[in-house]
C-alpha cells in the first residue's frame, strides 16, 4: 500500500516461461496484489508463475488466447472485484521488458491526485530509447502522430504498455466495448480523452533482449488504423452531447465538417466554390480545415478535462 492506496499489478503473459518468474519476484514490496493473466500459453508460463516466490498476493488466471487487450481487461476486472478502493492498477508485461524500479514513478501521479491514468514514455528515457530497434522507433513515431490526432492531445509513445489506472477510471470503464488485441493502448488513450480523464506521461526504461515481436505489420496497421479512425470520429461526435458543448467543440465540429466537404465530391458549399474559383486546390483546403479542427479539438479536450477535474 502507498499513501492510502492499494497497489495491484496486472501481468498479461503468453509463452513467457523464461521471464515470468523474474517479473513476479522483482516487484516492489509495496505491491499488494499481482494478477498474472495467462493468455493461452503453449509453454510452461502458468507452471513457472506458480513456482515464483511472490512478495505479495499472487493470483494466476487462465484466459485462453483472447488477445493481450482482453487479458489486461480481465486482470483489471479481477482487481476491481477483489481490492478495496482506492487503488491503483498497473500493467507490466510478462516478457521482462519493464523495469520494476519504474513502477513508483508510474503510479505516483495518481497517488498525488495529479492524474487518473499514467502512461510510460520510452522516448523520454533516452538511454533506453537509444537501444530500441529502428523499426519500432519508426512505428512508434507514426502511431504517435495518428494517436495524437485521434485523442486531441500530444502522445509521444502510445504503444508503451507500462501503465497505471485509478480505481475511479476502472469503475466507469465500458468493458463491453473495450478493445481486445494489439492497439489496446491507443483505444484507451482516445476514450480516456473523450471522457475527460487526466493522462500523465512519465519516462520509463524498456529492456530489450532478443525478443521477436508477434505483430504482423500490415494487418496491425490496417486494423488498428481503422479502429483509431472510428474512435476518433466517435469522440468528436460526443461533443454534440449537451454537457460537452463549448465554443471550442462547435468550432472543431464545423472545421471537421468543412474538411470533409473539401474531400467529398458530392458535398459543396459557397466557401469551397469561391476557393475553387480562385484556383486553390481542394486538398489544401481540406488539410487546412482539418488542421484548424485539430487545434480547436485540443482546446476542447483541455477544457473538458479541466471541467471534469
Amino acid at each position: 500500500m502507498l499513501d492510502g492506496h492499494h497497489i495491484a499489478v496486472v501481468v498479461p503473459a503468453r509463452d513467457e516461461e523464461e521471464r515470468i518468474v523474474e517479473v513476479i519476484e522483482t516487484l516492489p514490496d509495496y505491491v499488494d496484489l499481482v494478477v498474472v493473466v495467462d493468455d493461452g500459453s503453449k509453454d510452461r508460463t502458468n507452471k513457472r508463475a506458480e513456482e515464483a516466490s511472490s512478495p505479495c498476493k499472487l493470483v494466476i488466471l487462465e484466459h485462453g488466447g483472447k488477445g493481450v487487450g482482453s487479458a489486461i481487461d480481465r486482470g483489471h476486472q479481477y482487481v476491481l472485484e477483489h481490492l478495496t478502493k482506492p487503488f491503483v492498477s498497473a500493467v507490466m508485461a510478462g516478457d521482462g521488458q519493464m523495469n520494476p524500479e519504474d513502477l513508483m514513478p508510474v503510479v505516483h501521479p495518481i497517488l498525488t491526485g495529479d492524474a487518473d491514468h499514467v502512461k510510460g514514455n520510452r522516448r523520454a528515457h533516452r538511454e533506453g530509447y537509444n537501444l530500441m530497434p529502428a523499426a519500432r522507433k519508426r512505428a512508434s513515431s507514426i502511431l504517435g502522430f495518428f494517436t495524437t490526432l485521434a485523442s486531441g492531445q500530444p502522445i509521444e509513445d502510445p504503444q508503451c504498455g507500462f501503465t497505471a489506472t485509478s480505481s475511479e477510471v476502472l469503475e466507469s470503464w465500458d468493458w463491453s466495448r473495450s478493445w481486445k488485441g494489439y492497439g489496446y493502448p491507443n483505444y484507451w488513450i482516445i476514450n480516456l480523452s473523450r471522457q475527460g480523464w487526466r493522462i500523465a506521461h512519465v519516462p520509463v526504461e524498456s529492456i530489450y533482449r532478443d525478443e521477436v515481436s508477434g505483430i504482423k505489420t500490415l494487418p496491425f496497421f490496417t486494423k488498428v488504423g481503422a479502429m483509431m479512425a472510428i474512435e476518433h470520429h466517435r469522440r468528436n461526435l460526443a461533443w454534440l452531447i449537451p454537457r460537452n458543448l463549448t465554443p471550442h467543440t462547435l468550432f472543431a465540429l464545423l472545421a471537421y465538417g468543412l474538411g470533409w466537404s473539401a474531400f467529398l465530391p458530392m458535398v459543396s458549399n459557397d466557401l469551397e466554390d469561391e476557393l475553387m474559383a480562385r484556383g486553390v486546390p481542394m486538398i489544401l483546403v481540406g488539410v487546412f480545415f482539418w488542421y484548424m479542427a485539430h487545434i480547436f479539438d485540443r482546446m476542447a479536450v483541455r477544457m473538458h478535462r479541466e471541467l471534469r477535474s
